[in-house]
C-alpha cells in the first residue's frame, strides 16, 4: 500500500456515519485532497489531534480508487490557538478559509498554502487588527488569480505620481488623474504593500495603516466581488 506524507491545513469537515469525518485539506505540492478520517470523531481517536482548524500538520494517507483517500496518521506541527480564543478572530479564519477554499481549483499553486498559514500567524497575533488581515488576504487572492491591479502607471501609461489625485478605473483596473479623486499617493502605496509578498504583520506596522484600510476597503472587496465572486 503506498502511502503518502505532506503538510496540510485543514478547508473543510463532514460528519459521515456515526464516528468517521470526510475532510478537504489543503498541501503545498499535492493541491486538495479529501480523506476518509475513520473514528476520528471518537474521544481516544490519534487522528483527532492532528486534524484541528487553524493548524498545519504533517499526514500520511492513501489514495482511493475514487477522489477520495483514507488517512493513516497525523502530526500536529503548529497550532494557532490564539485564534479560537476571540469570536472576531475565529469568525475572521473560517472567512478566509472559506474564501480561499472557494476560489481555488484542485490544484492550487504552492503559493496559496504559504498565503493560507501566514494568515493563521497573523490572527495568532493580537497586535494585527482582523481588519488588515482580512484587506491583506483579500489582495493576496486578486493576486494570486492573476487580477491584481496596475499600481505603477495611470490609464494613459504615465507614471503614477505623488502630486495627484486619482479615481480608479475597474474596466481598466488602474487608475486615472481625476481633481475631484479620492484616491492620494499614501493610498497607493499602502495598495503595493497589500499585493506584495510581504506578512499583513508588516501592513500593521505602517503609520495610519487602519484608516488606510479602512479608505480602501470598499475598492479591495468589490475587486475581489467583480473578478473572484467571493
Amino acid at each position: 500500500m503506498n502511502q503518502l506524507v505532506t503538510e496540510a491545513i485543514i478547508l473543510a469537515r463532514t460528519d459521515y456515519g456515526e464516528a468517521d469525518r470526510i475532510i478537504t485539506l489543503l498541501t503545498p505540492e499535492l493541491g486538495k485532497i479529501r480523506l476518509m478520517a475513520k473514528g476520528v470523531r471518537r474521544v481516544k481517536s490519534k487522528l483527532a489531534g492532528g486534524i484541528e482548524l487553524f493548524s498545519v500538520s504533517i499526514i500520511t494517507y492513501v489514495k482511493g480508487k475514487s477522489d477520495l483517500g483514507t488517512l493513516v496518521s497525523t502530526r500536529l506541527v503548529t497550532h494557532y490557538g490564539t485564534i479560537v480564543t476571540d469570536l472576531d478572530r475565529t469568525m475572521a479564519g473560517y472567512d478566509l478559509i472559506k474564501q480561499l477554499h472557494r476560489v481555488t481549483e484542485d490544484e492550487p499553486e504552492r503559493e496559496y498554502f504559504t498565503v493560507l498559514r501566514s494568515a493563521f500567524e497573523a490572527l495568532d497575533d493580537r497586535t494585527v487588527s482582523t481588519e488588515i488581515i482580512r484587506f491583506w488576504f483579500a489582495a493576496q487572492l486578486l493576486h494570486l488569480s492573476g487580477h491584481a491591479p496596475n499600481l505603477e502607471t495611470d490609464i494613459d501609461g504615465r507614471r503614477l505620481a505623488s502630486d495627484h489625485t486619482y479615481a480608479f478605473s475597474f474596466d481598466d483596473m488602474c487608475f486615472q488623474i481625476d481633481d475631484r479623486g479620492r484616491f492620494r499617493p499614501t493610498h497607493i502605496k499602502y495598495l503595493r504593500l497589500s499585493f506584495a509578498s510581504h506578512p499583513a504583520k508588516v501592513m500593521a506596522q505602517v503609520q495610519g495603516s487602519s484608516q488606510l484600510t479602512s479608505e480602501l476597503a470598499p475598492l479591495m472587496y468589490s475587486m475581489l466581488q467583480t473578478y473572484l465572486r467571493v
